[in-house]
């Protein structure tokens, strides 16, 4: 099975300077845990609900009101292409022991976005085992 076959079509990026109400309200809306971040027609990092609160919310200087992706964001991006096999992701998220990757095609454009829940309804359950195991032990 390819990436292509699992993975969550049409997802967007946010600018850095996108405060981080409006990223609460879109992960909200969506139901998603995270937003990628993107500036200069390139991925730049990533905003998870996680970053929001334990980059944020936890640090006592933290002002909701005024803070913006920039602020919070995972800097960095790892992805996977979309004609990759799944288990190749799969063990990408396993050693980067993350929950979410986002998928590019050829041209180096996201196309969407990868995520443990995806593994969990298309992975074998070998595959499955392995990556949940990996991805939510403690870092």
């Amino acid at each position: 099975m390819k990436v292509k076959d699992a993975m969550h079509r049409g997802v967007d990026w946010v600018s850095p300077d996108t405060p981080i109400s409006e990223i609460a309200k879109l992960m909200r809306a969506h139901d998603i845990g995270c937003v990628p971040i993107g500036e200069d027609d390139k991925l730049v990092g990533m905003v998870t609900d996680r970053d929001i609160v334990c980059k944020g919310v936890a640090d006592g200087q933290f002002d909701a009101a005024r803070a913006t992706a920039r602020d919070v964001m995972t800097e960095g991006i790892h992805c996977c292409r979309e004609d990759d096999d799944l288990a190749k992701a799969v063990h990408h998220m396993e050693q980067l022991k993350v929950r979410r990757l986002p998928v590019i095609n050829k041209s180096k454009r996201m196309v969407g976005m990868i995520s443990l829940g995806d593994v969990g309804t298309f992975a074998p359950n070998d595959l499955l085992a392995g990556c949940v195991k990996t991805v939510s032990a403690h870092h």
